[in-house]
C-alpha cells in the first residue's frame, strides 16, 4: 500500500508511475474522492464545536433559570445531522481506502520503462546452452517416457493442468526440495519455515494478493481461508503487526511448500507438459531489510537464485523487468530464465522483487531504529527454486541421444547414487 500523505501532496509523482505501469487507475478519482473524505471531516468538526458550544450555553441559562428550549431543538438538529456525516464520513473513507488498496506498488528510478514484457532489459547471460546432434525432447514427453511423469491419470483424478509424479520423477522433486533447503540454511544463513498451507482473507490481502487478484486464487467454501499461491504469502506476513528491532535486520526465511493458482486469463498457455501448474512445490526465499539496505539485499537473493543454477549446470539469463511487467507489489523486480532447448528459449524460473515498504504497510510490519519513531521496514521475496520448473529444465538440457536423463552431479548425493535415468 502507498502512501496517502504521498498522493496527497505529490499526486503528479503517481500519476506518472501509473502511466509508466500502464494502469487504468487515475489520481484525478482519488483526489475527488479524498477531497469529499476531507469536506464531509471538516464539516463534522464544525458540527461537534458547535455542540459543544451549545451545550455549555444550556448548562449556562439552566444555571439562570433561563429557558434552553431552542438551543436543545438545535442540538438535536446537530446531533442527527453528526449522525448522518458519520456514516458518509465512514463511507468516504472506505471509499478512499479501496481506492489506495488497487494501487500497485511505485516503480524505482533504477526500472526501465516499458509496456510489456517485450521490453524487458537483459542484465547478464550465464552458461553456455548445449548443442544436440538430433532435436531435444520436449521435457513432458521425455518425463512420460521415462515413466516418470502420468498425465492421464491426474487428469482423471482431478483435471488438467496436473500430474502425476512417480518413481525417480518423485524422488526427483523430493531431492530438489532438499537440495534447495541445504544450500539456503546451510550456506546463505535462512531460517527455515514450515508454515500453514491456507491462509485468511487479511493474510492474502497483506502481500497484495487480496482484493485486486482474488480470481487467481483457490478459496475454501467453508472458511474464508484460500489456498496458497507461493510462501511468501505466509512468511512474509509471520511479522505482521510486529516491530522489529533494528538489530534484528536483515532478516531472511525460506519455505517448501505447495503452491496453488488457478491460473486464471492463461487458458491455451503452456497446455503441454509441467511449466503452468495449479499444483506446484516451490522453495521461496523472504528477507525483512532495513530501508537503506533493501536493493543491497535484493541483489544478495537474487545470488542465491543464480547459485542454485550454476550449480545444477543449467544455461541461465537475468533480466530487470520493466514498468509495464511489473509485479503488483514490486517496486524492482529481476526475472532470472533458464534455457530451455527443446522450445528454443529462456523461460522463467525464479522472481526476485524489492517490495520496498508497499506490503509492510499493508500488513503493519514496522522497525524500531536506533533512535527515532519506529517505522516501515522493506519485503523482498524470490523463488528459490520451483521443483516442477527445475525438473522440466534438468529434463531438457540433460537428456541423452539414448532417451537417457544424465543428472546434474550436485545431485547425486540426494538421489542416494543415482546418476543416469534410464528410459522403462
Amino acid at each position: 500500500m502507498i502512501d496517502l500523505k504521498l498522493v496527497q501532496k505529490q499526486p503528479e509523482l503517481l500519476g506518472r508511475a501509473l502511466a509508466n505501469r500502464h494502469s487504468d487507475l487515475n489520481v484525478d478519482d482519488f483526489l475527488r474522492l479524498d477531497a469529499r473524505r476531507r469536506e464531509l471531516l471538516t464539516e463534522v468538526e464544525s458540527l461537534k464545536n458547535r455542540r459543544n458550544a451549545a451545550s455549555a450555553e444550556v448548562a449556562a441559562q439552566k444555571r439562570k433559570g433561563e429557558s434552553a428550549s431552542d438551543l436543545l431543538m438545535e442540538l438535536g438538529r446537530v446531533a442527527e445531522r453528526i449522525k448522518q456525516l458519520d456514516g458518509e464520513t465512514a463511507k468516504a473513507k472506505a471509499d478512499v481506502e479501496a481506492w489506495l488498496m488497487r494501487v500497485p506498488n511505485l516503480p524505482d528510478a533504477s526500472v526501465p520503462v516499458g509496456r510489456d514484457e517485450t521490453e524487458n532489459v537483459e542484465v547478464c547471460r550465464v552458461g553456455e546452452p548445449r548443442d544436440f546432434d538430433t532435436p531435444p525432447l520436449e521435457h513432458g514427453a521425455l518425463g512420460v517416457a521415462l515413466g516418470g511423469f502420468d498425465f492421464e491419470r491426474a487428469a482423471r483424478l482431478t483435471g488438467s493442468r496436473f500430474v502425476v509424479e512417480l518413481n525417480w520423477a518423485a524422488r526427483l522433486d523430493r531431492a530438489l526440495v532438499n537440495f534447495f533447503l541445504d544450500q539456503h540454511t546451510r550456506h546463505e544463513g535462512y531460517i527455515e519455515v514450515c508454515p500453514p498451507y491456507m491462509v485468511n482473507r487479511a493474510t492474502m490481502t497483506g502481500t497484495g494478493q487480496l482484493p485486486k487478484f482474488e480470481e487467481d486464487l483457490f478459496k475454501l467454501r467453508e472458511a474464508d481461508y484460500y489456498l496458497i499461491p507461493t510462501a511468501e504469502v505466509p512468511l512474509t506476513n509471520l511479522h505482521a503487526g510486529e516491530t522489529l528491532d533494528e538489530t534484528d535486520l536483515p532478516r531472511a526465511y525460506c519455505a517448501a511448500t505447495p503452491c496453488f493458482r488457478s491460473e486464471a486469463g492463461s487458458a491455451g498457455k503452456d497446455t503441454r507438459g509441467i511449466i503452468r501448474m495449479h499444483q506446484f512445490t516451490k522453495v521461496e526465499m523472504v528477507r525483512f531489510a532495513h530501508p537503506d539496505d533493501s536493493y543491497n539485499q535484493l541483489e544478495i537473493m537474487l545470488g542465491h537464485a543464480c547459485h542454485l543454477l550454476e550449480l545444477l549446470e543449467l544455461p541461465y539469463r537475468v533480466i530487470t523487468l520493466c514498468t509495464g511487467d511489473l509485479g503488483f507489489s514490486a517496486a524492482k523486480t529481476y526475472d532470472v530464465e533458464v534455457w530451455m532447448p527443446a522450445q528454443k528459449t529462456y523461460r522463467e524460473i525464479s522472481s526476485c522483487s524489492n517490495c520496498t515498504d508497499f506490503q509492510a504497510r499493508r500488513a503493519n510490519i514496522r522497525f524500531k531504529p536506533k533512535t527515532g519513531k519506529a517505522t516501515w521496514l522493506h519485503t523482498l521475496n524470490g523463488s528459490g527454486l520451483p521443483t516442477g520448473r527445475t525438473m522440466a529444465a534438468i529434463l531438457e538440457n540433460c537428456q541423452q541421444k539414448d532417451g537417457s536423463l544424465v543428472l546434474p552431479k550436485a545431485l547425486i548425493t540426494y538421489m542416494d547414487g543415482v546418476e543416469i535415468i534410464e528410459p522403462k
